[in-house]
């Protein structure tokens, strides 16, 4: 006997072909996704963005808090200032804080301290941890597995935002609390990523290091 009130399950199943073919069709879909460090200032539709977030609200998560909150920008001056707050962030990473050790393991990738993708882009979604408020959002209530849960939304937020036809970077300057205040958010939130949303620019490239994947085999066990 179950002590909460429930519901059937509901799941269209496809033969094993179906299943077999749709779930190769998606690999292939998303095996296109690239991060974009490039971006043109050409609009993006808000309702993609609302969509995108709508699908990434769905995402499994602790004890059904959904402990995430998108703050979508998109004001001028609201860009500028999260872009010279990253920026000497990233002044500070590259001048010393990061070990050489980082610093070569990102060298392959082109990366430096000039974020120009943070001002340029339509859109920036800042995504925040909900460490309390629960699903009523009560800002005391404990949340569960918040990192893992916002974590997972993020992957379906830039799967939806791909699925669109839309670039995206996920940004993460260190530390990051600067983007609290310029976002109103409250002290029980937790920057964790800017995902950087608009349409590539004009000759847009991808290093060549970017596009090696693990196979398979390097990835998956069989036990």
């Amino acid at each position: 006997m179950r002590d909460h009130d429930d519901r059937p399950y509901s799941l269209e199943r496809f033969t094993d072909r179906e299943s077999v073919a749709r779930a190769r069709a998606m690999r292939d879909r998303l095996k296109q996704r690239r991060t974009c460090r490039y971006f043109s200032g050409d609009p993006v539709p808000r309702e993609v963005i609302e969509a995108a977030i709508e699908a990434a609200g769905t995402a499994p998560n602790g004890a059904n808090h959904q402990p995430w909150h998108f703050a979508v920008v998109s004001s001028p001056d609201k860009k500028r200032a999260i872009r010279q707050a990253a920026e000497q962030e990233e002044r500070n990473f590259y001048a010393g804080k990061a070990s050489e050790e980082w610093l070569d393991a990102l060298a392959p990738l082109g990366t430096n301290e000039d974020k120009p993708f943070l001002e340029t882009a339509p859109w920036l979604i800042v995504v925040f941890a909900q460490r309390k408020g629960g699903i009523e959002e009560d800002g005391t209530t404990q949340n569960y597995y918040v990192t893992e849960s916002v974590g997972i939304a993020c992957g379906m937020l830039i799967a939806t935002l791909h699925e669109a036809g839309v670039a995206t970077l996920t940004h993460t300057p260190s530390p990051m609390g600067f983007l609290r205040d310029i976002c109103d958010r409250p002290e029980h939130e937790k920057p964790l990523m800017v995902i950087v949303v608009g349409h590539p620019a004009e000759g847009a490239t991808v290093p060549e290091y970017a596009l090696r994947k693990k196979l398979l085999e390097q990835i998956a066990s069989w036990l």
